[in-house]
């Protein structure tokens, strides 16, 4: 009669061993329908930024776009904003993991960097644009830090603007750069950026 217990408990076993297998590998991001996935995108060049930030290299047709539109304001400064195609702008505490189509946009004046933008609107205040003749600069970023590139280039956008004093002209051609950085043909781009802390 040994045989008889030992098939009962044969059996558990079994039937542990079925539930246990059936609970892993549910094909969703740890069990979470429509999670996107937290894998590295792109591939990782040897180039870098000025600041040694890697290039992140894509696809054109996954990358994302970037323009920049700068405008003088009535108080003597300049309203920036950022239009952005097939991206979208990470919120402040974002984990450091890069995402397709997601992260911040660095805002630079001719080469310097002013701020990190997480929203479609930056002020420059009249002190950061002196007079003559200035480069407004809207680089795409991963959040790992990492440049968006396309072709071996940032994905990033350039507007000329000429601070005069009595800022009421108007930008000259503004740089509404693709990520291959072809300008747009007018001087408006449009976007989403905000000053994050850091």
């Amino acid at each position: 009669m040994s045989w008889t217990r030992g098939l009962p408990g044969a059996l558990a076993v079994c039937v542990l061993l079925l539930v246990a297998a059936a609970g892993c590998g549910t094909g969703t991001a740890h069990g979470r329908r429509g999670a996107e996935s937290p894998s590295p995108v792109g591939k990782i060049l040897d180039r870098t930024d000025e600041s040694g930030r890697h290039y992140r290299e894509l696809d054109r047709r996954q990358a994302p776009e970037v323009g920049t539109e700068v405008t003088p304001d009535a108080a003597g400064g300049w309203d920036v904003r950022i239009d952005v195609r097939r991206f979208r702008f990470s919120p402040a505490g974002t984990a450091a993991t890069a995402v397709a189509g997601r992260g911040l946009a660095y805002l630079f004046v001719d080469g310097g960097l002013v701020a990190r933008l997480r929203t479609s609107t930056y002020h420059l205040s009249a002190g950061l644009v002196p007079h003559g003749t200035h480069h407004v600069t809207a680089r795409l970023y991963a959040d790992d830090g990492t440049v968006w590139a396309v072709q071996g280039k940032p994905v990033e956008s350039t507007a000329d603007i000429t601070a005069s004093g009595a800022e009421t002209a108007t930008p000259s051609a503004a740089g509404a750069a693709s990520p291959a950085g072809t300008p747009a043909p007018t001087s408006t781009d449009t976007g989403a950026s905000s000053p994050d802390a850091g």
